[in-house]
């Protein structure tokens, strides 16, 4: 095989196991002879960077934006989580005015003005990526940063996507680098916070994100034997109340939790948005969990808190699932770069084994099944029929369902 050279970057949110991607991508590319070229801050990395030319004093990468990798400098990067890269929810397709590079001339400006306030710098990612040489593009993202990589796809950049996000929505997959530790960790945290509730005898309402997919915060229930209330199933509130009410009436500690994906919504309720939208047009969300302890305390006179758990989530270290998931991810990367079999393609676990799909489509998805993964009565998740099933429970297509 002729050597290659090969870029890598993350983008979107961070979650534990980044790094591990990042070390095990140079690790194994270096091996067989490749070069290995590390993209900061997401595709920021692609629309700021600064040519050799342009720079003082003069060198051949822009240190802000373009790092070579190497085994010694990626050494460690797999003992800590976040990205070593830093990341960014840049979208190079649709730029505002104030986010555009300062380096970039009017004259440019204006022709990548694609309407008032809106530019797309693709073809200056197409440029910057024939300017650094790369033969391939890895990145690592959820559903925001894949759908920018379907874009350079379609525009003939050799491109591997690997999914991640605390989510596990991403469509095609069963498996998203991220769930594993942030569910293993809201279980520590909840476990942590009941010691309080009991002390207090409150109704602890636990927020997890979870815009459109409740995976995250019914995978959490599934641990923590909790109730949960997901996007996917608008809830009765008065009935919600009732068993909350009754679980803590029943335990001897005077207790009772429910966990929140934050955009679940009572049925007939609205969860307002607010701010600028983001470079992918998401806006916040208002917080489900503040909302809904109000409403215990207004409709059952019970004490109740909100804990926000979502930041907490995507912290700290990579747990050994989540580690062995994103070493095998970014060394099916590489052989199939190798192999020259993996351009457009994304890494995935599809019937609870590894394969390779195509990059999906923006907007799409992966939704809980509730009619087979979730009780709508009891608010918790069906524990029964799971015989058959992949270790995760829902298949990529059965136990899970796109929208579009």
């Amino acid at each position: 095989m002729a050597a290659r050279r090969i870029g890598i970057l993350t983008g979107g949110g961070d979650v534990p196991g980044l790094n591990s991607v990042i070390k095990s991508v140079v690790y194994n590319a270096t091996e067989i002879g490749c070069e290995v070229i590390g993209i900061r801050r997401g595709w920021e990395g692609l629309t700021h960077m600064r040519r050799a030319e342009t720079l003082s004093p003069s060198g051949r990468y822009d240190s802000n934006y373009i790092r070579p990798l190497d085994r010694t400098n990626t050494r460690t990067i797999d003992r800590t989580g976040g990205t070593w890269l830093h990341t960014s929810r840049t979208n190079p397709s649709r730029m505002r005015t104030k986010r555009l590079p300062e380096h970039l001339t009017a004259e440019d400006a204006a022709r990548f003005q694609t309407a008032e306030d809106n530019f797309d710098l693709t073809p200056l990612v197409l440029d910057n990526i024939d300017y650094l040489g790369l033969d391939y593009l890895v990145t690592i993202g959820g559903d925001d940063t894949l759908s920018y990589s379907k874009v350079l796809d379609r525009r003939g950049v050799p491109l591997i996507a690997i999914p991640k996000t605390m989510d596990n929505d991403v469509q095609g997959t069963e498996y998203c680098i991220g769930f594993s530790s942030a569910v293993t960790r809201g279980k520590e945290l909840i476990n942590r916070q009941r010691t309080s509730l009991g002390s207090h005898e409150r109704i602890g309402v636990f927020r997890i994100f979870g815009r459109e997919s409740g995976f995250t915060a019914l995978y959490t229930a599934y641990v923590t034997s909790a109730r949960c209330v997901i996007p996917e199933a608008p809830f009765d509130l008065d009935h919600l109340l009732e068993i909350l009410v009754e679980d803590k009436r029943l335990n001897p500690s005077r207790y009772a939790f429910v966990i929140a994906s934050e955009g679940a919504m009572w049925a007939g309720g609205k969860l307002e948005e607010y701010g600028e939208p983001d470079a992918y047009g998401h806006r916040r969300k208002v917080d489900i969990g503040f909302g809904l302890a109000e409403q215990i305390k207004q409709r059952t006179g019970e004490e109740a808190i909100n804990s926000e758990l979502t930041y907490d989530l995507r912290s700290g270290e990579a747990d050994s699932l989540d580690q062995m998931v994103a070493i095998t991810f970014a060394n099916i990367a590489v052989d199939l770069i190798r192999n020259d079999a993996g351009a457009g393609n994304m890494v995935a676990i599809v019937d609870g084994k590894y394969a390779y799909v195509d990059i999906p489509e923006p907007g799409n998805a992966r939704k809980v099944d509730v009619s087979t993964m979730y009780d709508l009565d009891r608010f918790r998740p069906q524990y029964h029929n799971r015989l058959g099933k992949p270790m995760m429970l829902a298949s990529r297509i059965g136990d899970a369902v796109l929208a579009g």
